[in-house]
């Protein structure tokens, strides 16, 4: 029986002293990210049957359990991943935001610099100071335009440096679970009772959490204690002890643009799109970056494209101080395609520019099928089907350049993206700005009646055929005409808003107030004129002094250019606005899922976290468990001794 007795208090000493590892190990480790606090388990060992009766025989140390809550740590990846992708997308928005957003660097100061010389010009029309003035604004708008699209430029240069630093990233995480798993494994059959090594499951459950931080991933516990790890997407980034490797490549549709692709072990890697990455930071600067960031800088070029054309167009209907029509002031940009990398044919896009007021700040894709063309609309998927090329769609123009196309070719067109870079001033002598209107109608002094006419304006058509002689219209009162109009060009007369168009060289009905156009000039006569009163429109010899275009060009800051229902600064208005508001709803986000990540981790440390004061109390207890255990062997000792004594009597 003294042998019995000295067995139980060996086997408390044992538990005990397991009991203080256990506890000194939680103690050790209360700092290390990760870790998981551990619990000895003990249960008592078989009873011995004697004398009719069980007597116990001690404890048994039966293991050292992990405390683990598998939902909740399921819970703290999910939540660890989307707030993770919301800190990278806020982060990058911000700086989107200040671009935009500041009031002293954004473009809105150019801009209004820049009509306001033209105001100026128009103001002061035959001063050279003011003509140089608008130049100078004109050249520092154009500087702007360049500098903004640098700095987004920049963003996406880093943006793309982030997603291979990321990728890369990834692919350590990937290959340390692997590992682990691999390790795990080894240890799991190298034990005697198949205990699970909590330290190493607690390493790679944190490899996951760290994982997760970088993109979203679910890991799926198989039977032989690995973890399959998923992308939220459901592909696979490591399956057992082996790990896939992700890839930040060329796009295939835009070799400008980086593309995820992951390897499966041989073969060609799979193409990621950027919808199949979620979650992490991978998924919120791939997000950004063809989101907020490209639409940024589409709308960025469509205000550049619309300016040059819209400025271009008016300033083509004036002349300048020399008397000659006026030319261009900005370079009209063009826009952007690419073949794709996997196209098989040889067809070459020709694209332009054929009206910038019906842009949209959108990429498209042109598309082959070997029978039809289909331009889609990326920006809302919107598709149009054409037999044959070219075709203008949303004020662009798609047209084959050269070469033929192949079933499945297709390629991606981006009309504004490069608009705002590819923006330069084409004037540089003040005397070329055409404040001018090209022609000049009056009234002669002999003229009997009080008849009175503008001095008129023209649009478009006149640059087809530009009046090389004066054009002298006379009334005639016996039946209330005009005549004297270029034989070869149909007049429109135009009152209240009904217009009527009369036959080239025919008489045209007077009615005071009335606009009348013809060849592109567009005149108003109005009074009562007296019969043979002549009305002459005459080519405008000098622009000195005249500032009827430069009017024109004014009013174009306050017209709807963009879309036909936005101004220039209504759309730069808009752009602040809308990266205010997303960067704005992507803060509050972020610090929603940031709460309730701290909330979710509280869950999870309530559960897995060492408590320092529970683990005083363990102490303490473990060593009165040891001490008293020690006393039971003391005393079992003592009964041998007794039983020694008695022999030796």
């Amino acid at each position: 029986m003294a042998s019995s007795i000295y067995s139980i208090g060996l086997s408390g000493l044992a538990a005990a002293q397991a009991g203080l590892v256990t506890t000194g190990h939680n103690i050790a480790n209360v700092n290390t990210a990760g870790y998981s606090r551990q619990e000895t388990l003990f249960g008592t060992s078989v009873p011995q049957f004697l004398g009719g009766f069980f007597y116990g025989r001690g404890v048994d140390v039966a293991g050292v359990r992990r405390i683990y809550a598998d939902y909740l740590a399921t819970q703290v990846l999910n939540t660890r991943a989307n707030a993770s992708q919301l800190e990278a997308m806020s982060t990058e928005l911000s700086q989107l935001d200040n671009l935009f957003g500041d009031p002293a660097s954004g473009l809105s100061p150019a801009l209004n610099d820049f009509f306001a010389g033209v105001n100026a010009v128009a103001a002061h029309p035959a001063s050279v100071p003011s003509r140089q003035a608008l130049l100078a604004n004109s050249n520092a708008l154009v500087s702007r335009f360049r500098q903004i699209d640098g700095q987004l430029q920049g963003f996406r240069s880093a943006n793309e440096d982030q997603v291979r630093g990321t990728v890369t990233a990834i692919n350590s995480y990937a290959s340390q679970i692997a590992g682990l798993n691999a390790r795990i494994t080894q240890v799991a059959h190298a034990a005697a009772d198949g205990q699970p090594p909590s330290d190493l499951l607690d390493q790679r459950d944190h490899l996951v959490q760290q994982l997760n931080e970088l993109v979203g991933a679910r890991a799926v516990a198989q039977s032989d204690g690995t973890y399959n790890v998923f992308l939220a997407s459901g592909q696979a980034l490591v399956i057992g002890q082996d790990a896939y490797a992700m890839q930040a490549v060329p796009d295939t549709a835009d070799p400008r643009t980086l593309q995820i692709t992951l390897s499966l072990g041989g073969g060609t890697p799979l193409r990621l799109a950027t919808s199949d990455v979620q979650g992490g930071k991978l998924a919120g600067v791939l997000a950004y970056r063809d989101g907020p960031l490209a639409e940024a800088q589409n709308e960025l070029g469509r205000i550049a494209a619309v300016l040059a054309e819209a400025f271009n167009r008016q300033h083509q209907l004036g002349i300048d101080l020399n008397g000659q029509p006026g030319g261009n002031v900005f370079s009209t940009p063009s826009p952007a395609w690419v073949a794709n990398a996997t196209n098989t044919g040889t067809a070459a896009l020709a694209v332009s520019i054929a009206n910038a007021g019906a842009l949209t700040a959108s990429d498209y894709r042109v598309r082959y099928d070997g029978a039809n063309w289909t331009v889609t609309r990326l920006s809302d998927n919107t598709t149009q089907s054409f037999a044959t090329l070219p075709q203008t769609v949303d004020g662009v123009t798609f047209n084959v350049a050269s070469g033929a196309a192949a079933a499945g070719d297709s390629f991606l067109v981006q009309p504004t993206r490069f608009a705002a870079r590819d923006i330069a001033l084409l004037i540089t002598d003040p005397a070329k700005v055409a404040a001018a209107a090209p022609i000049l109608a009056s009234a002669p002094g002999t003229n009997t009646g009080s008849g009175t006419i503008t001095p008129g304006s023209v649009t478009a058509a006149y640059l087809a055929s530009p009046i090389a002689s004066p054009i002298a219209l006379t009334f005639n009162a016996g039946p209330g005409t005009l005549t004297g109009f270029p034989p070869t060009q149909p007049v429109t007369v135009t009152v209240g808003g009904t217009s009527t168009t009369y036959a080239a060289g025919a008489p045209v009905p007077y009615t005071a107030g009335a606009q009348i156009s013809f060849g592109g000039i567009e005149i108003t006569i109005a009074g009562a004129p007296a019969n043979g009163d002549t009305f002459t429109i005459a080519p405008n010899a000098s622009g000195v002094g005249d500032n009827r275009n430069a009017q024109l060009l004014a009013a174009l800051a306050n017209a709807n250019l963009v879309s036909g229902s936005t101004t220039l600064a209504g759309a730069l208005g808009q752009l602040a606005a809308n990266v205010g508001a997303v960067t704005h709803e992507t803060s509050i986000e972020f610090s929603a899922q940031s709460a309730l990540l701290e909330q979710t981790q509280r869950a999870m440390e309530s559960v897995s976290g060492v408590n320092l004061d529970e683990e005083a109390a363990n102490l303490q207890r473990f060593q009165q468990a040891y001490q008293a255990a020690g006393q039971v062997m003391k005393i079992a000792g003592s009964l041998f001794d007794t039983i020694l004594d008695i022999g030796a009597g």
